[in-house]
């Protein structure tokens, strides 16, 4: 079994927070190894790490139990490893033709979407 890993995740955003809500049930109900930060809740929660809550909301992040930091793409793909519905898709992403792309999509256009939306939403007033 793998070593824990801490997610941190922006619970703020309704899409990320119904998502990440979906793994944990995921890692309830098999046990995975995974721990939750939301830092909507902890804003300095990376600050060990050199990033402040502006830049935690850009993109997932997580931790290794011995400290290490991956974000965006490694982070999902560890996190996936852990839950048994995920294993398959953590091993596409890491492949050698998935893992530019995926890196594509989330870097340069998924992430960027939900943070600019979710700094709208704010001002806006629209934080939970």
């Amino acid at each position: 079994m793998p070593d824990t890993l801490t997610v941190y995740y922006n619970g703020a955003c309704p899409i990320c927070g119904a998502e990440v809500r979906h793994y944990q049930r995921l890692a309830s109900a098999s046990g995975a190894p995974l721990d939750w930060v939301d830092i909507s809740q902890t804003p300095d929660a990376l600050g060990a790490y050199g990033i402040d809550h502006d830049g935690a909301r850009r993109r997932l992040y997580a931790t290794e139990s011995g400290g290490e930091l991956l974000g965006g793409v490694e982070a999902f793909a560890r996190l996936w490893e852990r839950l048994p519905r995920y294993r398959l898709l953590a091993a596409a992403a890491r492949s050698r033709v998935m893992r530019p792309v995926a890196e594509l999509v989330y870097e340069r256009m998924l992430a960027p979407t939900l943070y600019r939306w979710n700094v709208w939403r704010e001002a806006r007033g629209g934080v939970r």
